[in-house]
Formats: structure tokens, C-alpha cells, sequence
């Protein structure tokens, strides 16, 4: 599936992975490189021992359609970006940081497929912020979702009249997450555009901040 994204795109930031004692993948949105990731994580990461990965999408989309779309429109793109976001996982942990030191942090597209991949891959993590994202696919497929967060603290930021993200799904996914032991903070904005607010930049910080060394 390289031919569609390809993990030499990645853009490493933070402290060197074999030095680093936590990591964080940042996913950006559809339309987007992994520019406004970095400056967003400069805002939010004060830890000179984490290590900062920001992967890019080919053509900065990481599937074709909309998250809600039939599975067949948005493959095999949708495989594919799964597989990228692994092997920087395996990347990871063949560094020598533990899963719980991982962090995943994903807005609009990026966020749905951060908390896609995480929940079919669910285990202890450091955190999720899911800003402006819900689970993949026209009906969830519980059969898709495997493991068990073991406590993970998954924040999931949106609007509530989020034209791309349709409220009843973020209900849908926030139920999928408790069932698989997640921590969720939850937070639903009246009103707002679709777009990361300061208050889901301080909820990420403390996230982040409650397992600083």
C-alpha cells in the first residue's frame, strides 16, 4: 500500500525517538500538511524528552470521501493510512518507549482516523485528543474494535453543529470508547466553527502534563 501514503513523508520534531522517553503522533486534517500540526504543537508540548512525529498525507487527504461514506468509496486509502499511522507505532516502540508513553492528538479527518486506528488497536495509552472526529464507516462495525484502553484519558472536542461531523456519531463513538475502558473527556461546544478552541488546547495540556516525568 505504499503507493498511496508513504511514511518518508513523516516529519520528526522533539527529542531524537532513541532519546526520547514519550512520543506523540500528530495527524493533521484533510487538506492539510503536517505544518499546522507543528505549530500547534508548539503551543501545547513543553517536554524536551518527548518525541514530536507528525506523518503527512499524500495529496493531504487521508481518504477520498467523507468518514461516513460507504467503506468501499474510501478504499483503499483508508487501509492504507491505518497501516502508516502502525508502522509509526511500531517505529515507536522498536525505540524503546512503552505504549502508555504514546500519544495520539488528530484534528477533523486526522482525528477520525487517529481514533479509528487506536480503537482497532486498543491498549494503555499516554492519551488521545480526538479534535473534531468520530469512529469511520456509514454504521459502526463493532467487529472492527479490538483490546481494551485500560484507562486511557481520550478527550473528543466538536461542535455541536459541526457540518462535517454529525453529533449523533460522536454519541455513537463516545459509547464504543466507555465499553473499551476509556477515560473520555467529553466535550461538545455550542455554536462553534469547525476548528481546534483554546479550551480543547488546555484540556490536551493537562492530558499531556499528567504523565510528565
Amino acid at each position: 500500500m505504499s503507493e498511496f501514503h508513504q511514511i518518508e513523508n513523516t516529519v520528526y520534531k522533539g527529542a531524537p525517538m532513541k532519546e526520547a522517553k514519550r512520543a506523540m503522533i500528530f495527524v493533521h486534517g484533510r487538506g492539510d500538511s503536517s505544518d499546522k500540526m507543528q505549530l500547534l504543537a508548539e503551543e501545547i508540548v513543553d517536554d524536551p524528552e518527548m518525541a514530536l512525529i507528525f506523518p503527512m498525507a499524500t495529496k493531504g487527504t487521508w481518504y477520498p470521501k467523507g468518514f461516513m461514506a460507504d467503506w468501499e468509496e474510501n478504499q483503499p486509502w483508508l487501509d492504507s493510512a491505518l497501516a502508516y499511522i502502525d508502522q509509526l507505532v511500531q517505529e515507536i516502540k522498536q525505540a524503546g518507549i512503552k505504549e502508555e508513553d504514546i500519544y495520539f492528538l488528530g484534528f477533523s479527518q486526522g482525528a477520525c482516523l487517529t481514533i479509528e486506528y487506536a480503537t482497532r488497536n486498543a491498549q494503555q495509552y499516554g492519551g488521545i485528543m480526538v479534535l473534531s472526529g468520530g469512529l469511520i464507516g456509514p454504521t459502526l462495525v463493532k467487529a472492527h474494535y479490538k483490546g481494551d484502553f485500560k484507562h486511557t484519558p481520550i478527550l473528543i472536542g466538536c461542535s455541536d453543529i459541526d457540518h462535517h461531523i454529525p453529533l449523533n456519531r460522536l454519541e455513537e463513538s463516545k459509547v464504543v470508547l466507555e465499553q473499551m475502558n476509556a477515560i473520555l473527556d467529553y466535550q461538545i461546544y455550542p455554536g462553534m466553527d469547525h476548528l481546534i478552541n483554546d479550551d480543547e488546547k488546555e484540556r490536551v495540556k493537562v492530558i499531556i502534563a499528567a504523565d510528565e516525568f
